[in-house]
């Protein structure tokens, strides 16, 4: 049956399909989607893993059991999963196992831009790489088949674009395949000299692999009518190519981009006079090439920075292509910026009217950084707010102990926080550790996580109670707040600064966004009693504007938090 689908719901149907009977993942965006769509087939077990590191091993466990598994993350949360994934590709697997990686080219939801195809060569696992939706759910049942023969983990690498756009698909039906666990110590237990033999089996199969990649139908020639240039290209790229040149030039399309084809490349330069190579972020394929002997163009034309476009690539292949018509008028900038009645604002405000120095995380909280509150100093990566915070102490003997604070949220304090709050006390730093409890993983489109009480299908199940866990590492003084209410924000914030031992604040009130939250009527502004202080335009809530000299609340915005009406000395700000 032909459907329409997302890219990530091709691969959560391509999943399924293959028989994947396990799943574990940490959400992050573009990959979030493949989860959640998996977790509507009742056939597969589906979870969310506190951080991906988890999720992989998790995975990893399923497959030596005997049962298909698969593990998704972004591409920053493949670095978090490093160290199995390395380890895993040496011992091989028992149930195919596949790994999802969602790379996001022009960072529309990450801290950086990274190209996950090094791993794959690092780790010496192979990777396929899909162009739009079809190939999604065609190459996760491919990749299954591929870890099973060659007994290897298989990394399958979406991005943004082929993640969140759709094409039509075509279902099939599930097979289920089944595995006997086989005791098996020289094959799975990695001490040193174990792992010597298994090295040497790990490079034969990357040559077998190389083999079959000369011959695989994925990999394709795509005949064209000039041969003046030939372009090799995978994944969205191929898309941009297809879409200006058409059937001008050959192409040669790769859907497993580790390990490549060698003569098949060069067979492929040897038709064609100039040979380029059109890929986003590294020049990977341009370096395959180019150690084949090869001469061919690539990053001299196309950047390494930012995701490409289809108007990129017709000027830099000389292309004629109708980019359409333009708009009348720009289209207005629109600044990311923290929700109506967000509970992380009182907070920040209460931060950043205290000179607080802010070492911050990754959340939607990280827009604590942005105008007008400019309340955070870093954001680096999962959990490194607290890490950084103890460093930040220690080299500075205390003398920032009253002025400085690490805030990080309820999922990432699970994720990678934990660690970090042990050293504080074990290693006995002076530091205040806010966790901004909103019940839930905002940025990534409200995820359940382990202190929500909520498995990823709404199931009730075991909730982690923050404050127990922050007593059990060794944090005698723990503190909850309410963001709402300003005046015990700044004086327990200016309580725990003062205290001369670790602390955690926990900042709890539940996101704004979430379907069971009550709000209170909105407020509104009386405009005799509006002075034009704009002190109410400090905490950057998107309800409140300055309409000719008087402050406005836009009432299908706001929810009633009323922290701007705690900062109006005039009561201009009351309930409609």
């Amino acid at each position: 049956m032909k459907q329409l689908m997302l890219g990530n719901e091709a691969v959560a149907r391509g999943l399924y399909e293959a028989g994947c009977a396990f799943v574990s993942s940490y959400p992050g965006t573009p990959s979030t989607e493949i989860t959640e769509a998996i977790a509507k087939y009742p056939e597969v077990y589906a979870e969310w893993a506190p951080n991906e590191k988890v999720a992989m091993e998790s995975a990893f466990g399923a497959s030596i059991a005997g049962r298909r598994s698969f593990c998704g993350m972004k591409h920053v949360g493949l670095n978090v999963a490093a160290d199995p994934l390395f380890t895993i590709s040496y011992t091989g697997v028992n149930a195919g196992m596949v790994i999802g990686v969602a790379d996001d080219a022009g960072m529309h939801s990450s801290q950086n831009e990274q190209d996950s195809r090094h791993y794959a060569m690092a780790a010496k696992i192979p990777m396929l790489e899909p162009a739009d939706s079809a190939e999604a759910l065609a190459f996760a049942k491919l990749a299954y088949e591929l870890s099973e023969k060659f007994d290897t983990p298989v990394l399958l690498k979406m991005c943004t674009r082929v993640s969140h756009s759709q094409s039509v698909v075509e279902t099939g039906n599930r097979i289920e395949n089944v595995k006997e666990y086989v005791k098996d110590i020289p094959k799975y237990v990695m001490m040193p000299g174990n792992a010597k033999k298994r090295h040497p089996v790990v490079e034969a199969r990357t040559r077998l692999l190389v083999e079959y990649a000369e011959t695989a139908d994925i990999n394709r020639i795509e005949s064209g009518n000039d041969n003046k240039i030939g372009i090799i290209t995978s994944s969205t790229s191929y898309q941009y190519v297809k879409e200006v040149c058409g059937d001008t030039y050959p192409v040669l399309k790769l859907g497993m981009i580790w390990p490549m084809p060698e003569q098949k490349i060069r067979n492929f330069a040897a038709s064609v006079e100039n040979l380029v190579v059109v890929e986003e972020l590294d020049g990977f394929i341009e370096a395959h090439c180019k150690d084949l002997g090869l001469a061919c163009t690539g990053k001299s034309n196309f950047s390494n920075i930012d995701e490409l476009f289809p108007l990129t690539v017709a000027q830099k292949l000389s292309t004629p292509w109708e980019i359409g018509p333009a708009l009348d008028t720009a289209i207005p900038p629109r600044p990311p910026v923290m929700c109506a009645g967000c509970p992380h604002r009182g907070l920040f405000y209460t931060l950043r009217k205290n000179k607080i120095t802010v070492l911050g995380d990754i959340g939607c909280y990280t827009l604590g950084a942005v105008a007008p509150l400019q309340a955070v100093d870093t954001v680096i990566c999962m959990g490194a707010s607290v890490s950084g915070l103890h460093g930040f102490s220690k080299s500075q003997n205390g003398a920032a102990d009253q002025k400085t604070v690490a805030v990080i949220g309820d999922s990432t304090f699970m994720h990678s926080g934990i660690t970090g709050l042990v050293n504080i006390a074990y290693n006995e730093s002076n530091a205040t550790v806010i966790i901004v409890d909103n019940s839930i993983t905002g940025m990534t489109g409200h995820q359940q996580n382990p202190t929500t009480g909520f498995n990823l299908k709404g199931d009730p199940c075991a909730k982690i109670d923050l404050e127990t866990l922050c007593h059990a590492v060794g944090i005698k003084r723990v503190r909850v707040i309410d963001p709402y209410d300003l005046a015990q924000c700044d004086a327990v914030i200016k309580e725990e600064l003062a205290a001369n031992e670790p602390s955690v604040i926990i900042s709890r009130r539940p996101c704004a966004l979430l379907k069971y939250v009550k709000h209170k009527a909105p407020l509104s502004v009386d405009a005799d009693k509006c002075v034009s202080c704009k002190a109410c335009m400090k905490i950057g809530c998107p309800a409140i504007s300055i309409v000719d000299g008087k402050a406005k609340v836009d009432a299908t915005q706001c929810v009633g938090c009323g922290v701007c009406e705690q900062l109006c000395k005039f009561g201009a700000l009351t309930e409609v």
